[in-house]
């Protein structure tokens, strides 16, 4: 089958940061201006987001299938470390404050298989939430086409939520509520322990991905990023809602009369549906996200790499950011909003996500291979 490729000169618009950088503040006095120094600070916290992850190439995605296909545990342990880190603080703010809100899902039978079907497209896309939107942000094709499918397929997920919960549910869990905060910290401290420590026991190689500590210097800026997203927004970092948002917005711009849909239809998402999209504290961070992970890109001259694939690949690539936005509605986040996210805030959803979801990545990773993108 013949092949496209798609061929970038990562240096071509290296001569000079400085346009990339005014942009930037520029970019950020707009949105402090326009809609005030709270959603300023959160776009700025977007930015450095998008600039971690860029960086450090800290990628959820691929920590798992470096795991499954060569036995290599780094990009799980960091995973592991920005939770903890996360977790320690996130926790006890959460039990102390009644205006900050955690990320929390009921335990749903929408979960289980969104989750999993999440694991294993997510493989395929080469990105969950975060590493689609970074990689789009730093200019690559292959994530671009999957980015409009995963703003679609969310919106669409949205819509179809309430029949899904239908189908049956438990209340959300929140472990602090039921141990107090230090006893929710120590036993996920526990479980993370012990799943870093069998994952360790289990390798069979290191440095496959990503040589010396600077994955784990990712891993605590992302953490330090999430707990400020915390402390401004009042709520957890999230991707998925934000992409559904402007799937709505679009909607609604084409004439859909979304007040009588379940989850659209209330006096909140009514609200943020007509008002202007840098107020949603979501949609501002992806903003931020996608121009911080540009930024880091340009310096390190990663920006626009070279992308390859058959026709059959970018089929693939479209059809997987369709169910990549779907499922993940269903499932109450991504790796971002219900795996980093849900386990920080104490949430049970989130280890159920992590285990249906990392079941779902073994499938992945074979569909990958089938499929003949690269490992």
């Amino acid at each position: 089958m013949s092949s496209v490729t798609i061929a970038h000169s990562p240096t071509a618009a290296r001569a000079s940061l400085a346009p990339l950088y005014a942009l930037a503040i520029a970019a950020w006095l707009a949105v402090t201006w326009t809609v005030g120094l709270r959603q300023g600070a959160l776009f700025a916290v977007g930015i450095g987001f998008g600039a971690v992850l860029a960086h450090y190439a800290f990628g959820f995605t691929t920590g798992w299938r470096a795991w499954i296909r060569d036995r290599d545990p780094t990009g799980v342990l960091a995973q592991f470390v920005a939770i903890g880190a996360a977790m320690v603080v996130t926790i006890p703010l959460l039990a102390g404050h009644d205006e900050l809100a955690g990320a929390a899902g009921p335990l749903s039978v929408s979960l289980l298989i969104g989750a999993f079907v999440f694991g294993a497209v997510m493989q395929i896309a080469d990105g969950c939430g975060s590493g689609t939107l970074y990689k789009a942000g730093l200019g690559n094709l292959f994530s671009l086409v999957v980015l409009p499918g995963f703003v679609i397929g969310s919106f669409f997920g949205s819509l179809h939520l309430d029949w899904w919960l239908a189908l049956g549910r438990l209340p959300s869990v929140s472990l602090h509520d039921h141990w107090g905060a230090a006893g929710a910290v120590l036993a996920q401290a526990a479980v993370l322990g012990v799943l870093a420590a069998l994952f360790w026991k289990f390798r069979r190689a290191t440095g496959t991905r990503w040589r010396g500590r600077a994955v784990y210097v990712g891993a605590l800026l992302l953490a330090f990023f999430a707990l400020l997203n915390l402390l401004i927004a009042g709520q957890p970092w999230g991707i998925v809602y934000g992409l559904g948002l402007w799937g709505a917005k679009v909607a609604t711009w084409l004439g859909a009369d979304l007040s009588a849909n379940a989850f659209w239809g209330r006096e909140a998402q009514q609200a943020q549906i007509h008002a202007s999209l840098l107020t949603d504290a979501t949609s501002i961070t992806n903003l931020g996200l996608l121009l911080g992970a540009f930024i880091a890109a340009e310096r390190i001259g990663k920006a626009c790499p070279p992308v390859t694939a058959t026709p059959r690949q970018w089929v693939a690539a479209v059809v997987a950011g369709l169910l990549l936005g779907y499922s993940s509605r269903l499932a109450f986040g991504c790796n971002v909003g219900a795996y980093f996210s849900g386990i920080a805030s104490g949430s049970l959803h989130g280890w159920v996500w992590f285990a249906l979801a990392f079941a779902g990545s073994l499938v992945g990773v074979r569909l990958r291979a089938w499929l003949g993108l690269k490992a």
